[in-house]
């Protein structure tokens, strides 16, 4: 009799036609508790019509190895809540997974820390992971790192930012430089001919802040690209924190009064609403990234214009998901996932579940 497939991808397709979960047909072909009898009746009668032989899927299970996912990226911050909403991601597919025997473990550094980076990936090493989930914020430290991961052959999958010219199993997260360009068409409209354009980065080490460099790129690239005659300046901020930002702020806003619009290419977009708060500018149109709480306060009182989100928890998911995927040859796995540009106003956040 006809085989469709391989057999893992036959539990995909099984569960594609039952409209059920994979983890739910794994259930009823291993009898156990957890599934209705109309669904168990439902998934066994695709079994037979498919003429399924799940015994790939069977020894796996019954030779019962572990399997070690090890995750590293920045921890959370009392500056930025940002990394919060991929670790939910990653716990979310690990409790989905886990019933398979993969165990997720936790690596953080910290994003003002090179050397946290390195104790937390030498760690993580040492503890002989079967697969690696990676946000690489530090470029050159990450390239050094996935050449190690690269010797010992693990699948390794890329969020939040990808790393150039450095192949790995997947990236799942924003394309950078297209998020940048669209900033800069929400910036361009609010915009006069003389009027000037800020784009700050703020961040420790930003000669390493490749996802940084990429999205001010893409933004000047608009500019460019439209033959608008708007000047774009750059600020460079290498502290994170508020005083030494406001004071590298203030100083740019008086040399330059015709500045009439701000895009910072990070979560730290608070930061700059809070400086302009202080100083009652709400002359300048300000742009920035992600869904975080602080972010959102000044998106409803109108200090912020415009946030640029493309979905953290998913992202962490996603890449977990991968991992599992790739190493139970379930499918598959794309070598680029780019998340959705979402763009959220004081008008829709409230509707927003990125």
């Amino acid at each position: 009799m006809k085989k469709t497939g391989t057999e893992l991808t036959g539990v995909k397709e099984i569960a594609r036609r039952a409209n059920v979960s994979i983890g739910t047909v794994d259930r009823v072909i291993h009898n156990r508790k957890g599934v209705s009898e109309e669904t168990k009746n439902k998934i066994n009668a695709i079994i037979e019509e498919m003429d399924f032989r799940p015994n790939k899927m069977a020894s796996l299970l019954a030779s019962r190895k572990i399997l070690n996912f090890a995750v590293l990226i920045p921890a959370v911050s009392d500056e930025t809540d940002y990394w919060s909403y991929p670790l939910n991601g990653i716990k979310q597919a690990a409790e989905e997974i886990r019933q398979f025997g993969v165990i997720v473990q936790y690596y953080f550094y910290n994003l003002d820390s090179k050397s946290s980076f390195h104790t937390a990936a030498e760690e993580m090493l040492q503890n002989e992971p079967d697969a690696i989930l990676m946000a690489p914020s530090f470029v050159e430290e990450s390239i050094g790192f996935t050449q190690k991961i690269r010797e010992l052959e693990l699948p390794l999958v890329f969020i939040n930012s990808d790393l150039p010219d450095q192949p790995g199993l997947s990236y799942i997260g924003p394309e950078l430089y297209q998020s940048g360009k669209l900033a800069a068409q929400l910036t361009s409209f609010a915009l006069q001919k003389p009027d000037k354009i800020l784009t700050i980065n703020i961040a420790t080490g930003l000669e390493n802040n490749h996802h940084l460099l990429r999205k001010e790129q893409g933004f000047k690239r608009f500019f460019e690209d439209s033959g608008l005659a708007n000047e774009v300046i750059t600020l460079n901020i290498n502290d994170t924190k508020l005083d030494p930002t406001e004071k590298a702020l203030l100083p740019a806003l008086t040399a330059e009064p015709a500045i009439k619009a701000i895009f910072v290419t990070n979560s730290r977009v608070n930061v700059i609403a809070e400086i302009l708060a202080k100083h009652k500018r709400t002359d300048i149109l300000l742009v920035g990234y992600d869904f975080l709480k602080k972010n959102i306060d000044y998106l409803i009182t109108g200090q912020i214009t415009f946030l640029i989100c493309q979905r953290p928890k998913e992202q962490g998911y996603l890449g977990v998901m991968a991992l599992y995927k790739h190493l139970f040859k379930i499918s598959e796995v794309e070598k680029s996932t780019y998340m959705p540009i979402d763009i959220i106003t004081k008008e829709n956040y409230m509707f927003y579940n990125g």
